[in-house]
């Protein structure tokens, strides 16, 4: 059995974390789609919309001021800037009780189950975003100029002694708190 708590999984494991969220978000999408009340379509989109930008904002947060501020997230971090290509990871089962304990749940009892649906989807499609992104940052080939400059930026954040470029997925907040080079 996978243990939960593990820094490094194996390959399985780790595609697996992609697969599952793929499929969830899928599902969830599907499931607002169907489901969810037409004159709330606007409401539920602008919902979604507001998951995804949230999740930039903790991306960045996260990696800050968690992975890299405070024990014992720090050191499990300071693992993977010492090793960039293993397969090192929060488990999918961890990484979704998260979600569903402070982005799902909570928004449910705030609102209904179509904002708490809505939101969690933009939240789920930034955080596959970010994994996916941050796995080709570790293991692909640059095609592209935005992963050219995604694999620069975590270069300066992985190699540099001074500490910034934390976004992974995006600058943007870097350049909001002033965490560029």
């Amino acid at each position: 059995m996978m243990n939960l708590f593990a820094l490094e999984h194996s390959k399985s494991a780790y595609r697996a974390d992609f697969v599952l969220f793929t499929i969830a978000l899928v599902l969830l999408a599907a499931f607002l789609w169907v489901t969810g009340p037409r004159a709330q379509r606007l409401e539920i989109v602008t919902f979604a919309l507001g998951g995804l930008g949230g999740w930039t904002a903790m991306e960045y947060a996260l990696h800050r001021f968690v992975l890299h501020g405070l024990q014992p997230f720090r050191r499990w971090h300071a693992e993977h800037h010492q090793r960039p290509r293993a397969l090192i990871f929060t488990s999918t089962f961890l990484s979704a009780t998260l979600i569903a304990m402070l982005v799902f749940f909570p928004m449910l009892l705030l609102g209904d189950l179509w904002r708490a649906c809505a939101l969690t989807l933009g939240l789920l499609t930034g955080y596959l975003g970010y994994a996916i992104t941050h796995h080709a940052i570790h293991h692909w080939r640059a095609d592209n100029a935005w992963l050219k400059e995604r694999k620069r930026w975590h270069a300066l954040h992985h190699h540099s002694e001074q500490p910034g470029c934390y976004g992974v997925t995006s600058s943007v907040w870097d350049r909001v708190f002033g965490s560029t080079y």
